[in-house]
C-alpha cells in the first residue's frame, strides 16, 4: 500500500475544496478518505479519527477555515505528518491563515493554501518509500515544465 491521505475538513462547507485535494491526490494514485470533525465543536470525533488510523500510513490534510485550531489540534495528537490547506477567504482579507501559520511550540503542521500544492506534499512524504510514486512526481513535475516551455514559446512568437 503507498498509504493514504486522511483529508479532515472542519465543517461540510470545505466539501468543495477538499474534492479538488482529492483529485490531485487521485491523479497521483494517492488513496485518500475524506472525514468531517471540528477541533472546536467536536473534539472527541477528531481523536477518534486520529485513533482509528493510529496503525495505518497516513498523512492527514486539514482543511478549515476561519480560526484553524483543527490542523494544530491533530498535529499535537498524532506522530503522523499534517498538512494544513485552509481555504482562502478575502472576507478577512486573507488574515485567517494566520491561524494556520502561527501554532503552539511543538507543533509542526505544514501550510499551503493550494489544493494540488497539498496532494504533491502528501505524495512526497509517500514517495520516499516508493518508486512508482516518484516517477509519478517526476513526470507530474515534467509535465509542469513543460507547460511553462510552451508558454514562453507562444509568448515569444507575439511581437
Amino acid at each position: 500500500m503507498n498509504g493514504k491521505a486522511v483529508i479532515i475538513m472542519g465543517s461540510e462547507r470545505d466539501l468543495e475544496f477538499s474534492r479538488e485535494i482529492a483529485k490531485n491526490l487521485k491523479a497521483l494514485n494517492v488513496d485518500y478518505e475524506l472525514r468531517v470533525a471540528s477541533a472546536h465543536k467536536t473534539p472527541e470525533k477528531v481523536l477518534s479519527i486520529l485513533k482509528e488510523f493510529a496503525n495505518e500510513k497516513v498523512v492527514y490534510v486539514t482543511v478549515a477555515g476561519r480560526s484553524n485550531a483543527l490542523s494544530a489540534f491533530v498535529d499535537s495528537n498524532t506522530t503522523k505528518p499534517v498538512i494544513a490547506c485552509p481555504p482562502y477567504s478575502d472576507k478577512y482579507g486573507g488574515a485567517d491563515i494566520y491561524s494556520s501559520l502561527r501554532v503552539p511550540s511543538g507543533v509542526g503542521t505544514l501550510v499551503t493554501i493550494e489544493p494540488d500544492g497539498a496532494a504533491i506534499a502528501v505524495a512526497k512524504i509517500f514517495a520516499i518509500e516508493n518508486e512508482a510514486l516518484k516517477k509519478l512526481i517526476e513526470k507530474y513535475q515534467m509535465t509542469k515544465k513543460e507547460e511553462i516551455e510552451k508558454a514562453d514559446t507562444s509568448i515569444k512568437k507575439m511581437k
